[in-house]
């Protein structure tokens, strides 16, 4: 049970093309948006889709993969961790974001249409 500790698995599609950035280290590091969907139908019958945005990076092989394979409108199957971390802006303001720190990948098949 300790790797369910802090497990994350998402499918959804990308918002747009990840963004690439290659660090000072050598390392390479990945950020894109991934949207899921959540339906349901309320007590008059409509049928209703709320849609939320996910922050996801990832770093090294599973970046090189993304970058060469992942793009805008693509549905993936990300497993990973969740991450919190804070920054501050150029006008001094300290933000907090929580992203999924992306492990793995899978490209679904809907993804080759």
């Amino acid at each position: 049970m300790s790797t369910l500790k802090n497990s994350v698995q998402l499918m959804g599609h990308l918002g747009k093309d990840p963004e690439v950035l290659n660090l000072d280290s050598g390392k390479k590091l990945v950020k894109f948006s991934l949207a899921t969907n959540d339906n349901y139908t309320k007590k008059d019958g409509e049928k209703v889709t709320t849609t939320d945005w996910h922050q996801v990076v990832a770093w090294g092989k599973t970046a090189e993969i993304i970058e060469k394979y992942v793009t805008k409108g693509k549905e993936v199957i990300v497993r990973g961790k969740l991450s919190n971390r804070s920054y501050e802006t150029k006008e001094g303001e300290k933000r907090y974001i929580t992203e999924v720190n992306c492990q793995e990948i899978v490209m679904t098949s809907a993804s080759n249409q």
